[in-house]
């Protein structure tokens, strides 16, 4: 049996599935607007994060780590104040609002759940890890699409992951999960072919959050996809009529008042514009001013 905790192989054999799909839509390196360099750091924190959400699994069940994942917005909301060439700043409800979601989804998960969470040590450290990732991911990408707009969510999933490629030689060496991940999935190839249809789905996934970032910022992606995971459990409810308990019930109702208070308009002062009157008569005084000021032939 093929081990869960080969996450950093199976990110590796990913990887290579990304760039061959990004090959077939017809990308090149003669189209990148940004430098290589530009992208260490993100394919650092992107290889990081996958290998250590992957490789969680093999030590927490998938309620456990559902709860923790469902908290990534508030690490991103938090690290977006600190990122060069963001330095965003968000106003209160926006944090509250995170926080009804996540507490909503969480509640929500733990009544859906056939089992309680399964916690180990070394579990929630790997899945901290990848939090803390994911906290510096979403930020980096929203960071470059800031700086240069011309960069392509295609530029940015193909540079990020050639640069992060041999990253991950390292940790598979180190723990020697390299041969052990290559001798079990000779044994077993059709790991292989669940890989690849993985990857295809969430290749297509990653180019839809990198446009989400693009156009709203990193935050309110985050939001978007922790709500996606509500939506999604909640379909489940109503396309197989399972039961809703209170706790179904208190978890959709902190996520509804999450999702309201995201979308109320924020308080701006309204700025004073002076009217058209007003202008021309400056306009008409300066011209004045002017010809008093010209020198008399």
């Amino acid at each position: 049996m093929v081990s869960a905790s080969y996450g950093w192989y199976f990110t590796f054999v990913q990887g290579f599935v990304y760039i061959f799909l990004i090959y077939l839509q017809g990308f090149s390196t003669k189209q990148m607007v940004n430098p290589w360099k530009t992208y260490v750091k993100l394919s650092a924190v992107l290889m990081g994060s996958h290998g250590l959400t992957k490789g969680s699994l093999a030590f927490l069940n998938y309620p456990a780590q559902l709860m923790f994942k469902s908290t990534k917005v508030l690490p991103v909301m938090i690290m977006g104040a600190f990122i060069p060439g963001l330095r965003r700043k968000y106003p209160p409800h926006e944090y509250i609002s995170a926080v009804l979601l996540v507490v909503g989804l969480i509640l929500f998960t733990l009544a859906d759940a056939q089992t309680s969470p399964n916690f180990s040590m070394i579990g929630v450290l790997m899945v901290s890890g990848a939090l803390i990732m994911d906290s510096f991911l979403g930020n980096l990408q929203e960071a470059i699409f800031t700086m240069n707009p011309e960069t392509t969510q295609t530029e940015m999933l193909f540079c990020s992951t050639v640069v992060g490629l041999p990253l991950l030689i390292p940790p598979m060496l180190l723990t020697g999960e390299l041969f052990k991940a290559w001798n079990s999935c000779s044994q077993h190839p059709y790991v292989y072919g669940v890989l690849v249809f993985e990857a295809m789905a969430t290749f297509i996934g990653q180019v839809s959050v990198l446009s989400l970032i693009a156009l709203f910022g990193a935050a309110t992606t985050a939001m978007i996809t922790t709500a996606r995971k509500a939506v999604t459990l909640l379909l489940s409810y109503m396309i197989f009529t399972k039961p809703l308990t209170e706790q179904h019930g208190t978890g959709l109702l902190l996520i509804g008042m999450g999702i309201t208070l995201k979308l109320l308009p924020e308080n701006k002062p309204p700025q004073r514009h002076p009217r058209p009157e007003r202008i021309q008569m400056q306009d008409h005084l300066k011209e004045e001013d002017d010809e008093e000021k010209r020198p008399l032939v």
